[in-house]
C-alpha cells in the first residue's frame, strides 16, 4: 500500500468521524466507504463504515461481520451486529450470536442486555431473563450481573422475582450497599408495608437510585418539603435533569411560586404547524408505519398499547425523514428564539441560544386502541417534542381529552391530587415543544391509529 493511498484513507477517516459527530450521517457515509476502499484492513473505518449504514437505516448486518472478522470478539462490534441483524428480520441468527459469545464470555454486560430486549420485544415476558439467570449462578461473585438481572426485572415491575434475585445475590456476595439500595427500590416501588423502614436504615446511601426513592416516597406520603428537601441540592449536580421534575411536583404542592417560575406552562409549551400537505404525510406515515416492526414495546419506555422504533428516525436515510428533520428543526429554532429572556437559576433558560441543535434522541410511537403513554420525562433532553403524523378520525378518537397529550400530570403511581397544566390536541401536522423537565404522557383514545414522532434536542453545541 502507497503511503500517499494511507495518508488519503487517515484523511477520510478524521473527516467522516467528525461528520457524525455533527450528526451529518449521509456525508459521513460516503467517507467512511471511501476510506474503507482505501484502506480496506482500517478496523475503525469499517466499524464506522457498519455503524453509519446502520444509523442511517441501511441494512449493515454483512458490514458488521466484516468489521467483525478485522477485530474478532471486539464487543460493541458484536452487539451492534446483533442488533444489525435484529433490524433486517434476522432474530435467530441475532440470538444465536449472542448467545454464542455469552457462553464464552458471560460476564458481558452490554451482550446480555440486548438478549434480554430482543426477548421481551418478541413476547416473552417470562423467561427474558434466564440468560442472566445462568450468567449468575455460573459467575456466582459477579455483582455486575447480580444487577443486570435484578434491574430487568425490576423494570418490568416483577417485585416478588425480583427480590428472590436480591436474596441469592446476598447468599453468595454478603449485605453491599448495591443490594440494600436495590431492596429500598423494591420496597419504595411495590408501595410495601416496610419502605419507610428501608428509607429509614439505609439513609447513609448516596446515589440518584436512593436519592429519587427518598423523593418518591415522601411525595407518596403526603411530605413534599421531605421531597424538596431531597431534590433541591441535587439540581446542581450531574444528574440535575432527574430532579428538576420532581421538585416542580413538590413546589406545587406546597403552593411554592417557583413551581411557576419552574414549568411556565403558559410560555414553554408551544406548538407549531409544519405547514406539510396531507400527501406529504402520508407518505411520512407509510415510511414509518414500516419501521414499527416490534412486538411489544421496549421495556424502559412509556408506551402502553403500542409500540415504539428502534435507533434514530430523524437520523435515517428515507428522503421523508430527512425533510421533516429539517422542517422540525427550523420550528425549533423559531421556538428558541422566542424563549423568554435568559435566567442563569433556570434549566431551560440558563443555556445558550445559538449554535447546532443536536438530536439527543429521535423515535416514532404507533399506539393502537386504548393506547397512551404514561407520564414521564427526559432527562437526555434539553427540549422535547411531540409531532403528530397520522390521527383517527375524530369520531374514532373519543371524547376529548382522548389523545391528547397533557403537560404536569404526576405519575398515577404517586396518587398526587394535582391536575395537569393543560392539555394539547392532536393534529396530523402539528407540533408540540416543551422543556424536558416537564411531566407529560398521553390520554387513552377509543380506536384507531396515533402516529407520532417524537425527538429531543440538547443544549445548542458551537457548529
Amino acid at each position: 500500500m502507497s503511503a500517499s493511498r494511507s495518508l488519503d484513507g487517515a484523511s477520510l477517516r478524521a473527516s467522516a468521524f467528525a461528520l457524525r459527530e455533527g450528526q451529518d450521517y449521509v456525508a459521513a457515509e460516503r467517507l467512511f466507504a471511501a476510506g474503507s476502499a482505501a484502506l480496506p484492513n482500517d478496523a475503525a473505518l469499517a466499524f464506522g463504515l457498519a455503524q453509519t449504514r446502520y444509523e442511517l437505516g441501511h441494512d449493515a448486518a454483512d458490514l458488521f461481520a466484516r468489521a467483525e472478522s478485522l477485530v474478532p470478539n471486539h464487543p460493541d462490534i458484536v452487539r451492534n451486529h446483533a442488533l444489525a441483524l435484529i433490524s433486517e428480520g434476522r432474530q435467530a441468527e441475532a440470538r444465536d450470536l449472542l448467545e454464542s459469545r455469552l457462553a464464552r464470555h458471560p460476564d458481558w454486560l452490554d451482550g446480555h442486555k440486548a438478549l434480554a430486549t430482543l426477548n421481551w420485544t418478541s413476547g416473552d415476558k417470562t423467561g427474558f431473563t434466564d440468560h442472566l439467570a445462568a450468567a449468575c449462578r455460573a459467575m456466582p461473585h459477579a455483582q455486575p450481573l447480580w444487577m443486570a438481572w435484578f434491574g430487568n426485572l425490576a423494570q418490568a415491575r416483577a417485585w416478588l422475582a425480583a427480590e428472590q434475585v436480591l436474596d441469592e445475590a446476598e447468599r453468595h456476595l454478603g449485605a453491599l450497599p448495591a443490594i440494600e439500595v436495590s431492596r429500598l427500590f423494591v420496597a419504595v416501588e411495590s408501595e410495601a408495608a416496610d419502605a419507610q423502614a428501608r428509607i429509614d436504615s439505609t439513609a447513609q446511601y448516596r446515589g440518584d437510585i436512593a436519592s429519587l426513592c427518598r423523593i418518591r416516597h415522601a411525595l407518596r406520603r403526603g411530605e413534599p418539603h421531605r421531597a424538596e428537601a431531597e431534590a433541591l441540592p441535587l439540581t446542581s449536580g450531574a444528574s440535575a435533569a432527574l430532579y428538576w421534575p420532581y421538585l416542580s411536583l413538590a413546589w406545587r404542592l406546597l403552593n411554592d411560586p417557583r413551581a411557576q417560575w419552574l414549568d411556565r406552562p403558559d410560555e414553554l409549551i408551544r406548538t407549531f404547524d409544519c405547514g406539510w400537505s396531507t400527501e406529504e404525510l402520508e407518505n411520512l406515515a407509510r415510511t414509518l408505519r414500516a419501521l414499527h416492526t416490534a412486538q411489544e414495546p421496549y421495556i424502559e419506555q412509556s408506551v402502553r398499547g403500542g409500540t415504539q422504533t428502534d435507533r434514530s428516525v430523524l437520523l435515517r436515510h428515507e428522503p421523508a425523514l430527512q425533510d421533516i428533520k429539517a422542517r422540525l428543526l427550523d420550528l425549533m429554532r423559531d421556538y428558541i428564539g422566542s424563549l423568554p429572556p435568559h435566567d442563569p437559576g433556570h434549566p431551560l433558560l440558563s443555556a445558550p441560544r445559538a449554535g447546532r441543535l443536536p438530536i439527543t434522541g429521535s423515535w416514532s410511537v404507533r399506539l393502537a386502541s386504548q393506547g397512551y403513554n404514561v407520564p414521564h420525562t427526559h432527562a437526555m433532553g434539553w427540549l422535547s417534542t411531540a409531532f403528530y403524523v397520522a390521527l383517527p378520525d375524530p369520531e374514532r378518537m373519543g371524547q376529548p381529552p382522548a389523545g391528547h397529550i397533557a403537560f404536569g400530570a404526576p405519575p398515577v403511581e404517586l396518587g398526587l391530587d394535582l391536575e395537569p397544566y393543560r392539555t394539547i390536541a392532536p393534529l396530523a401536522g402539528r407540533l408540540a415543544v416543551f422543556p424536558s423537565t416537564m411531566w407529560h404522557g398521553t390520554v387513552p383514545f377509543d380506536e384507531g391509529e396515533r402516529l407520532v414522532i417524537a425527538f429531543d434536542i440538547g443544549k445548542p453545541t458551537k457548529p
